[in-house]
């Protein structure tokens, strides 16, 4: 062809024949990410087209041809299928009313949802790993349970790269624009049926965003572009790639993200009542609500206490080093008219992002000012973000301060295979998915027969080594390798005899996740591997961030030990680890490993994923694991104590690994009976879904945001807001009233306490206490009672309050008293404090203010 000539293109989209014209619909809503039957009526028009579009219905419809259309509307058979999936999606989406706890939500109630990305389906390649999966699982389990929820997300371009391996194990990044018009969005229209655009400030100018809806069963995600072309070069690309960009680009990012989520949402007419902040990206949209308030006529700090009551932060990093900060004066720079709509100066601005005596502002400092619901996601991760965000109640005890935890959960019909489905409704009973945290409900899973539970995982091992196959070949044949070293590559990758033990690792490639502490010692791994009686296959897959050097070293150091003569076709790094691997591994593989330096796994959800299906999990004792594990569904390693040198700690960790693999997986597995299968194996399975299905559901966790937080947080945004913000001018008062006071509060015994007593006496106490101008209804004065244990807040301590006692003592002080009469015999530990007190305060401690004898 001449160098010269142009070629034209031409798209011409098919009529979808009446019968079919549905589909359309089926294909913009993402309920079709966990309805597996909704994905199997698009594969059946044309499975070739359906794996070259990626699984995206929406692109599909615009490429198939007229004639494949017509033949499945004149199929009796594809149409009775089409009218079963109608039906479910028609039930599904007719039937409003929240459930559970959400019920108690009022009908003005509205929850807004911000996050950086959202993971629901490989068609809307919006996320990058596992932030945006759990987000993704959030709003699918809110619309489960028809609560009132609006998302807010950004959309890119570009989302997360694509992932190849050469043949010296280098990751290559290989990026690609999506057409928005093949995604399952629509662009939100104005009245007029104009695209509805807002205006976001950057610096000096306005920036032009455009408004994107998805549906996600019951509830709505909007999304933001800036790729308009009234936008310059630069601002189009604010959004164009997911964790893209230099710092300039991030700043932006979350700039639109949370000053245009909310204005998006009001320009749709939407009026959240509680808002959640998942992670710090998005915490400038409380600088946004409360302008829109100080521009109503309140004045800064009651505005801040508006905005705050209401709004929910969920931090998911463990190390203080991962939350985002960016430097003063790039925050002068980008919000200096914000300061002055907001009426107050620099200096208190940037004091909203201060965090552990760094001069950077701190996005998650915001967050937490802006907030009065903090949780980490998980039991030990929230005791590691107390101590983290310690700094902003200092007087406080860690265990006492407001933050809390949310164990993260997953989506259980997105990721439990289709095969668990029928076998659970034959023996759990009909309409078991409705009764999901029902003990009994899972006691019934010892009634499946052993030899099914078992060709059951042996077929999802089957599935997945099919696409394991599929994966090595093409990545070996690019990689120009030859077909006898494939050969010896896949000896134990046979899909049609799946019975080696098969132990998986999938998530990204950081160098804290540990991928490689199973070749810490080398030769003990030979001699793992060297049983050809009792084979073992490792599976490896994951991505590295483009600029993390250190992960993709890591994935270099697999493929090296991969094709080491004696690890060869034993241990295989597989490319490419997206949605659809994911899903296959964590259902496939016999057992999941995990290997986390402790305590820095904030959740972790593959785990849980592949409990669900009959995986056993091999893992630190972190994450969720440290709560999931109960002895009997896995294996665990005890993490060495923080203290301990990190060559060594690796070591121990190691050992133990193999020591576990060696005495306890390996021959477990391979202890089989008659009809081949190892019924110990198959007991401990069957309790490892019994005990971490129903609890680390995506429902589950929903289910303790809407207690915990959304129904809270509702109840005081209204206190706040109600009768013209009279609560919130009175709390911000208040505050400034005892700020100004307490370095004056003090207080001091007025007596040598008694040191003994017997059972049935009491020992009075008095205090007398400075109160500095406060009033004796500002404070608390209290007694705590403990059983002399080493922590400075023991979890069963007793709590007195003293009361004011008339009369004056002098100096200005109030006297206060208690008679203390304790339960317990022993040696008893007793601490007398003062802290605010308000009726109005969202957490008893929340001022962070609090002064001992």
């Amino acid at each position: 062809m001449q160098k010269d000539v142009h070629i034209f293109q031409l798209e011409v989209r098919p009529t979808i024949p009446s019968k079919l014209s549905r589909l359309e619909e089926l294909a913009g809503n993402l309920w079709y990410g966990w309805d597996r039957p909704t994905r199997t009526l698009f594969a059946r028009l044309h499975p070739a087209l359906w794996n070259a579009v990626g699984h995206s219905p929406k692109a599909m419809l615009k490429r198939i041809d007229e004639q494949r259309l017509l033949e499945a509307a004149a199929d009796p058979v594809y149409l009775n299928s089409l009218n079963r999936v109608l039906s479910a999606f028609d039930s599904y989406q007719n039937d409003p009313q929240p459930r559970g706890a959400g019920a108690a939500l009022g009908e003005d109630e509205l929850i807004a949802y911000f996050c950086a990305e959202f993971g629901f389906h490989a068609s809307l390649p919006i996320y990058s790993g596992g932030l945006g999966i759990l987000a993704g699982d959030h709003c699918k389990a809110a619309s489960d349970n028809r609560l009132p929820f609006v998302a807010v997300g950004l959309l890119y371009r570009q989302g997360y790269f694509s992932q190849m391996i050469d043949k010296d194990g280098t990751q290559q990044a290989a990026y690609a624009d999506s057409d928005f018009e093949d995604l399952p969005i629509n662009p939100v229209l104005n009245v007029d049926a104009s695209e509805l655009l807002v205006q976001v400030p950057l610096v000096d100018h306005d920036v032009i965003v455009k408004v994107w809806e998805a549906r996600i069963g019951h509830i709505r995600l909007f999304l933001l572009d800036t790729d308009l072309p009234i936008n310059s070069d630069h601002d189009r690309d604010i959004a164009h790639q997911l964790y893209g960009g230099d710092r300039t680009t991030r700043i932006e990012q979350e700039i639109i993200l949370g000053i245009g989520g909310v204005r998006a949402l009001t320009a749709v007419g939407l009026k959240p009542t509680v808002w959640h902040i998942n992670e710090g990206h998005a915490a400038f949209l409380l600088l946004e609500r409360i302008r829109a308030l100080v521009s109503g006529g309140l004045t800064f700090e009651p505005a801040l206490e508006a905005v705050a009551a209401n709004t929910v932060f969920t931090t998911h990093t463990p190390v203080p080093a991962g939350h985002d900060h960016f430097p003063q004066e790039m925050i002068n720079q980008y919000f200096s008219h914000y300061v002055r709509e907001l009426g107050i100066n620099n200096d208190r601005l940037l004091a909203l992002g201060t965090m552990g005596g760094s001069s950077d502002f701190n996005m998650t400092a915001l967050a937490v000012r802006g907030s009065r619901f903090q949780n980490g996601v998980s039991r030990i991760h929230g005791r590691v973000s107390s101590q983290i965000l310690s700094d902003f109640w200092p007087d406080v005890p860690r265990e006492e301060n407001p933050v809390t935890y949310v164990t993260n959960g997953v989506h259980v019909p997105t990721f439990l295979a289709s095969q668990w489905r029928d076998v659970f409704d034959r023996y759990l009973g009909f309409g078991w998915s409705q009764r999901i945290h029902d003990a009994e409900t899972w006691a019934s899973i010892d009634d499946i027969p052993d030899h099914i539970f078992w060709n059951v995982r042996q077929d999802l091992k089957s599935q997945m080594l099919h696409l394991v196959r599929h994966r090595v070949t093409q990545q070996h044949y690019r990689n120009h390798g030859s077909q006898s070293h494939l050969d010896r590559m896949l000896r134990l990758t046979d899909p049609d005899s799946p019975r080696v033990l098969t132990i998986g690792f999938g998530r990204r490639f950081a160098t804290y996740k540990r991928a490689t502490l199973l070749f810490r010692n080398l030769d003990y791994m030979r001699k793992l591997v060297s049983d050809a009686d009792r084979p073992i296959l490792f599976l490896f897959a994951g991505k590295a961030h483009p600029a993390d050097r250190p992960g993709q070293d890591l994935i270099k150091t697999i493929h090296a030990i991969s094709h080491m003569p004696e690890f060869l076709g034993r241990v295989l790094l597989v490319e490419g680890y997206d949605l659809r691997l994911a899903r296959r591994m964590v259902s496939g593989v016999d057992v999941w490993l995990n290997t986390p330096i402790y305590p820095l796994e904030a959740s972790g959800t593959s785990g849980m994923k592949a409990a669900m299906n009959g995986v056993l999990n091999l893992s630190v004792l972190d994450g969720w694991w440290g709560e999931g594990y109960d002895g009997k569904n896995g294996w665990a390693i005890p993490p060495s104590p923080e203290e301990v040198e990190a060559e060594r700690r690796d070591d121990e960790e190691a050992q133990t690994l193999y020591e576990l693999l060696q005495d306890q997986i390996i021959p477990m597995y391979y202890r089989t009976n008659n009809m081949g299968h190892s019924p110990e194996w198959i007991k401990m399975a069957k309790h490892s879904i019994a005990s971490l299905l129903p609890t680390y559901s995506a429902s589950r966790m929903v289910k303790e945001y809407i207690n915990d937080s959304y129904l809270p947080a509702s109840r005081q945004g209204h206190r706040y807001v109600d009768n013209g913000f009279q609560g919130a001018v009175a709390m911000a008062e208040w505050k400034a009233r005892v700020l100004h006071a307490w370095p004056g509060v003090a207080l001091r015994a007025m007596q040598i306490p008694q040191p003994r007593i017997d059972f049935g006496e009491g020992v009075a106490l008095d205090i007398a206490v400075s109160l500095n101008g406060l009033t004796p209804q500002d404070v608390v004065v209290e007694l705590l009672l403990t059983r002399g244990l080493n922590d400075p807040i023991d979890h069963l301590a007793q709590s007195f309050a003293l009361t004011v006692n008339q009369g004056d003592i002098g100096n200005g002080e109030t006297h206060y008293s208690v008679q203390l009469k304790p339960e317990w015999c022993g040696r008893l530990d007793y601490r007398i404090r003062i802290y605010p007190h308000h009726e109005l305060l969202t957490h008893p401690l929340e001022m962070g203010l609090m002064r001992w004898v």
